[in-house]
């Protein structure tokens, strides 16, 4: 029997980790087959406090989870497979097995949505990226491109306009979905221009990127721009489906309920189901930031914690 079950680990359910042990409290975290979260995907972060000269992605998840073990907290590299929410203590099947928790803290992360093309996963990290508020300063005087045609795209492309020199946005309509305002500043600023009508069907380069192929959709005109950048900004998905009588919003993500009052409501970081918390990407669909992730994983174990107290 578990005080708290985490699924997930990246910043949010490793930090929730390192709260939660170091309040005594016998932690199991369901870390997955492909353990630490986006991060692992990343290079160099640089906007991670107290490292001054960066820390690889990889590096810095592997120094969460080294301080969630040194506080005792049992991590699985096995699959979560599904829980039962309906009574209290919860069962978590993970990896063929069975386990108990009096609270479980939901921390599965969100996944970008990519484009899927060949070279695309090779090069993440060498060129491809899907968050400009990490990358961005990599790209000082370069030329990118962005994909995509919503809010998430828009904001990227004006991250970049900081640093890039030119900015291109490739979007495979007409128009942008994105709201008036945000696609109003993106066609007013002078470094950014845009490909209408087309999507990208390769990425070009051996070590680091250095074109796309375009099309128009149902069409053959393939033709080639330079850039050495490339961010995919088509969405992300959070990873929410697995969870049984979990309330989401209309694009997948757990809500959580603050409204005041007596019982669950009074928990910040508590979903719809009484002992069951949220935390990180899978929630947060507005900053989806390392630090946000973790400072929500903080959260969720101190209110873990506090529902614990008043329960026993």
């Amino acid at each position: 029997m578990y005080d708290v079950i985490i699924i997930g680990s990246g910043p949010a359910g490793l930090t929730a980790a390192i709260y939660a042990t170091r309040a005594n409290l016998k932690t199991l975290v369901v870390a997955g087959a492909n353990w630490g979260g986006q991060l692992m995907l990343t290079t160099l972060v640089e906007n991670y406090p107290g490292f001054p000269e960066g820390i690889q992605g990889p590096d810095l998840m592997l120094n969460f989870r080294k301080q969630a073990e040194h506080f005792k907290a049992d991590i699985i590299d096995v699959p979560f497979e599904n829980g039962d929410f309906t009574r209290s203590p919860f069962t978590i099947t993970a990896g063929g097995k069975e386990y108990q928790g009096k609270t479980v803290i939901l921390a599965s992360g969100a996944d970008t949505m990519w484009l899927g093309l060949p070279n695309e996963q090779r090069l993440i990290g060498h060129g491809i990226s899907s968050c400009a508020p990490c990358d961005a300063f990599f790209f000082k005087n370069k030329k990118v491109v962005v994909v995509g045609g919503g809010d998430s795209a828009m904001e990227e492309a004006l991250v970049l306009t900081k640093f890039a020199s030119a900015i291109t946005v490739v979007h495979r309509r007409d128009a942008f979905r994105a709201s008036k305002i945000m696609a109003d500043r993106v066609l007013a600023h002078p470094k950014i221009s845009v490909i209408w009508n087309s999507e990208v069907v390769d990425i070009l380069g051996e070590n680091n990127v250095t074109g796309v192929k375009l099309r128009s959709p149902g069409k053959n005109d393939i033709r080639e721009i330079p850039t050495d950048g490339i961010f995919v900004a088509i969405g992300h998905i959070p990873n929410s489906k697995a969870f049984p009588g979990i309330d989401v919003d209309e694009k997948g993500y757990i809500k959580k309920y603050t409204k005041p009052g007596p019982g669950i409501w009074k928990y910040k970081m508590a979903t719809n189901i009484d002992g069951v918390f949220v935390a990180g990407d899978v929630y947060d669909h507005q900053y989806k930031q390392a630090v946000t992730a973790a400072a929500y994983g903080c959260m969720a174990a101190l209110e873990v914690e506090r529902w614990l107290e008043e329960k026993d």
